[in-house]
């Protein structure tokens, strides 16, 4: 992160920078009061990533005896023909999906997690590049855990993984 001095009276001037660094994704699954699982990508999230966390929610619901639900928008990656062939093997292990109607992504807790996590957590800070990026909001997501007394897991995606 760079920091800048500036002196009382002196008028702030934060500079952009020509290079934009790529973007960096966050997946993840709120439980308010209870936990937040997520993940972090630099460029966009793909539907292998997105598998290997429905995979993993599936596996614990599976071997806690749990019924899950996930509750998610309508996006492409989550109603992909490779992702709906997975559907009913996530609902033998305790997984199920539930679809927001289009156009209704306010009714998702997350979306709420995601705004604060950036007006709260990144607000008014610049980032050198996508590492620095990626360590303020594994920390920003820590802090809003710890203020809001649930815990937080990150996943480290396997991009070597088949599918």
């Amino acid at each position: 992160m760079r920091k800048t001095n500036y002196f009382k009276g002196e008028q702030k001037r934060l500079e952009q920078k020509k290079r934009r660094g790529r973007r960096l994704s966050i997946i993840g699954f709120f439980q308010p009061l209870i936990s937040f699982v997520y993940g972090l990508v630099i460029g966009g999230i793909n539907r292998k990533s997105y598998i290997q966390m429905m995979q993993q929610e599936a596996a614990d619901a599976q071997r806690r005896g749990l019924t899950r639900v996930i509750v998610q928008d309508n996006g492409p990656i989550h109603r992909c023909k490779e992702v709906q062939q997975l559907w009913k093997k996530w609902e033998q292990m305790g997984l199920y999906i539930f679809f927001l109607p289009k156009y209704c992504s306010e009714m998702n807790p997350i979306e709420l997690e995601w705004q604060h996590l950036k007006k709260s957590e990144l607000s008014g800070q610049i980032f050198d590049d996508e590492l620095d990026l990626a360590y303020a909001v594994i920390d920003g997501v820590k802090a809003r855990g710890d203020k809001g007394n649930y815990s937080t897991q990150r996943v480290k995606f396997n991009f070597n993984a088949p599918g």
